[in-house]
């Protein structure tokens, strides 16, 4: 077995989540795949995320939810979930919100 590869299953979810987002911006989706966790599993740990890195001084940076059919973007919403639907023109037809890590 490799080191490199020993030291990865070692790291707990929140640190693989963190080395993820550190590199790229990535929506609950693609982290729940890359990790092989469900994605609402994906949300609590952003959580937990967000508050550790204060210490590093170091955040995490929300790109918002915006409507794919008249614009309207999320812009002052804190939770990391995607919304049901817009508030403008009531479609369900959102982006999702991405994170990363800088």
């Amino acid at each position: 077995m490799k080191e490199e590869d020993h030291r990865e299953r070692t790291r707990t979810v929140r640190q693989r989540i963190t080395d993820l987002l550190s590199e790229k911006e990535m929506d609950s989706r693609e982290l729940s795949r890359d990790i092989g966790i469900r994605e609402k599993e994906v949300y609590a740990h952003l959580t937990h995320i967000a508050r550790s890195l204060a210490p590093q001084r170091k955040r995490l940076i929300i790109r918002p939810s915006e409507c794919l059919v008249c614009g309207y973007v999320f812009k002052d919403r804190k939770r990391f979930t995607p919304p049901g639907r817009c508030p403008r023109c009531r479609k369900s037809h959102l982006q999702r919100p991405a994170f990363r890590v800088s």
